[in-house]
């Protein structure tokens, strides 16, 4: 990308999109994604994620994704925002997620229907089929409740439908009025904010896989020091802060992200809000 060629930089480092190429893997993110495959490959059904927003569960899933779609004993359907009106407009996009064919356009139907191509998968052709929700705290108690039906369905060995759910803390006063959801998961794990060094590990590494080129640093200390008390750890803000630095870098033809630097950006916000 030309446009980033003068700072030493072949692609754009801070882009806010969930793309695996940029994915730092913190010990808790990569704890989170080895446990969850190991779950995955014993299908022992239920796994939760949860986080603040932009902790980054969101890219974690699509690194999780990559890896499953190698293999071709994984089926994946996702469901990136599961705000549906009804039960039934739900269970239709569960359906059309994995090219199932209902007998009938009814709720019992579709469940039936599921429940056959779980076994038929499952079992006959011993596939492991997942289902990956997104933005999980906006899963009604509707919603859960067809989640608790589909994860019924095992054998004695394993469940046949492994169902991950990636959350914001808002599910969790939803999920322990439902007992008998909860004791049905066998992973709950929390994605906590960056610490200092990670913070400057994440920038790094964003850097390199952007194919920064230069000898000297992009940010100073104290610039990195800034980012990572405005940003308190978060990953997507200090992704957005930093593509802010860049860009400002660019703007004013200078090739250091300085303190001050990050200063003035941080003052603009604060005017606009």
């Amino acid at each position: 990308m030309e446009y980033y060629e003068p700072l030493g930089l072949k692609r754009e480092p801070f882009q806010t999109t969930a793309d695996p190429h940029f994915f730092y893997k913190s010990q808790e993110h990569a704890e989170a994604l080895q446990r969850l495959e190991i779950s995955l490959r014993l299908r022992r059904g239920l796994n939760l994620i949860l986080g603040d927003i932009g902790t980054g569960k969101t890219t974690m899933g699509e690194v999780l994704k990559q890896t499953l779609l190698r293999e071709d004993r994984f089926i994946l359907g996702t469901i990136l925002d599961p705000s549906f009106r009804s039960e039934f407009q739900f269970l239709t996009n569960i359906v059309n997620l994995f090219e199932i064919s209902p007998l009938r356009r009814s709720t019992i139907s579709y469940k039936n229907s599921v429940k056959n191509y779980l076994f038929q998968k499952g079992v006959e052709e011993n596939k492991i089929v997942v289902l990956l929700i997104d933005e999980g705290q906006k899963l009604t108690p509707t919603y859960l409740e067809v989640l608790r039906l589909f994860l019924n369905y095992q054998t004695p060995e394993f469940f046949l439908i492994n169902i991950i759910i990636l959350a914001q803390l808002d599910i969790l006063p939803k999920l322990k009025r439902r007992r008998s959801f909860m004791d049905r998961v066998a992973i709950t794990y929390m994605l906590n904010p960056l610490n200092r060094e990670d913070t400057e590990t994440m920038i790094k590494f964003r850097l390199n896989q952007a194919s920064f080129s230069r000898n000297n640093e992009l940010f100073t200390k104290e610039a990195l020091d800034l980012i990572y008390e405005h940003s308190k750890g978060m990953p997507r803000k200090i992704t957005m802060l930093c593509h802010d630095c860049l860009e400002q870098l660019i703007s004013r033809d200078r090739n250091v992200v300085t303190k001050d630097l990050v200063d003035n950006i941080l003052d603009k916000q604060i005017a606009i809000k």
